[in-house]
């Protein structure tokens, strides 16, 4: 793997391998998640999928994707850190494949960079029809998360407790600011993101670096430099002295718990593990003890998010089940701080680490994934060196990684009380 500059503030990641049957490419504009520019960012990333000058159409697209042997090209928004990552993916027959002489590589980063340089425009602004419909359905599936109330309030649980922070902002920003952006605002945006954000390429498959390099170099030639807009380093602040409760009510037949904690370890392959061991692995804590034995959840499990330095744990439970699950949950936290566990408590879930892990490196759409958030978060570890790292984690260590875990926001999600 190796990463180089192309030009001012565009950078290329480049993964040789021939493992796969497809070449996988990214393009990705890497910005400071904000309140104010999330929901226009990806706003922007949608009408932009709609057409370029040369393929103004969904239709005209799609036989562009037919010619290049059914290659696929859809827009991203992602939320990595404190950053917000929005543009494409694509991926072709690798070129090793293809009749002797042809190549699809040059043609589809040719394309990559006509939706971000040459849209399709009319009197030099973004199409009006594509803009409404594309802001329409965007605050649509803002709104749609609602329906699914276990993803609902682990995002709630991270809006409260990260209130003020960027990364209590959601992914797509919100469905009211999206609702009202103007054409005309939109366009702005557009042109004055374009320049400025950091570009980042990816590219998995066969073909030699120089000439990866040289297309992508091509393919973005009239992107405009003008300033510089780069990812922020992620904040990790302590949590609060008395643990925050949140409740709310809504139509729900079970309640959705989660808690949220917050640590200041620096070992984080040493908290990646205490967090498969506490509720991130099927031989984890939350998992045997709260869900298998008591039965007090439906499910229970636990999520470290690293850039940030959070532990947040969901699950669903009676709403009767509140104080005994809450009770339990933290128990078993601080059976983690004592080091109470077996030895097949830690080395089952430094196993199911260890597989999650190596699975990625057998996709090149998660390796991309990865990678990207190593970008944005200015880390070069790679996923072999995390690995590694992992292997090398001590029982000392798990237990010195619980220690600095400490709860802040507790967000309960309950059914609505109905009077007699």
């Amino acid at each position: 793997m190796s990463r180089q500059m192309l030009m001012d503030n565009v950078y290329l990641t480049y993964i040789p391998s021939e493992k796969f049957k497809t070449s996988f490419l990214s393009a990705q504009i890497a910005a400071p998640l904000d309140e104010k520019t999330a929901g226009r960012n990806a706003l922007t990333v949608n009408v932009l999928s709609r057409g370029t000058v040369r393929c103004p159409d969904m239709a005209a697209i799609g036989r562009e994707l037919d010619m290049l042997y059914g290659a696929r090209l859809e827009p991203t928004v992602r939320k990595k850190g404190e950053n917000q990552l929005f543009g494409f993916v694509a991926s072709c027959i690798d070129d090793r494949f293809l009749p002797k002489g042809e190549r699809l590589l040059e043609k589809l980063t040719d394309l990559l960079g006509e939706f971000f340089c040459s849209p399709v425009t009319k009197e030099g602004r973004l199409l009006a029809e594509y803009v409404e419909s594309e802001r329409e359905n965007l605050a649509d599936l803002i709104r749609s998360d609602i329906n699914d109330k276990r993803a609902y309030a682990a995002r709630r649980l991270l809006e409260e407790m990260c209130a003020g922070e960027r990364y209590g902002v959601r992914r797509m920003g919100n469905a009211e600011d999206v609702e009202r952006t103007s054409r005309q605002s939109l366009d702005r945006h557009y042109r004055d993101i374009l320049p400025k954000g950091r570009l980042e390429l990816f590219y998995c498959g066969s073909a030699p670096e120089k000439r990866v390099a040289g297309a992508f170099t091509r393919a973005f030639a009239a992107l405009p430099r003008q300033g510089v807009l780069e990812p922020v380093p992620t904040i990790r602040l302590p949590a609060r002295e008395q643990c925050r409760v949140v409740t709310e009510e809504m139509e729900v037949g079970q309640g959705k718990l989660c808690i949220g904690c917050r640590t200041d370890c620096g070992d984080m392959a040493g908290t990646m593990l205490m967090n498969a061991m506490f509720g991130g692995a099927s031989t984890s804590k939350l998992f045997i003890n709260v869900r298998e034995k008591l039965s007090l959840c439906y499910y229970a499990g636990s999520a470290y998010h690293r850039l940030k330095g959070l532990i947040t744990v969901s699950s669903g439970i009676e709403f009767r089940n509140y104080d005994r699950a809450v009770e339990e949950i933290c128990r078993q936290m601080e059976a983690m701080r004592r080091g109470e566990w077996e030895d097949w408590e830690l080395e089952g879930a430094r196993q199911s680490l260890l597989s999650s892990l190596r699975t990625m490196e057998d996709s090149a759409g998660s390796m991309e994934d990865f990678i990207m958030g190593q970008a944005a978060a200015g880390s070069s570890e790679t996923i072999p060196e995390l690995i590694a790292a992992i292997q090398a984690v001590t029982p000392e260590r798990v237990r010195a990684a619980a220690e600095c875990v400490k709860p802040d926001t507790i967000y309960f999600l309950k059914g609505k009380e109905v009077c007699a």
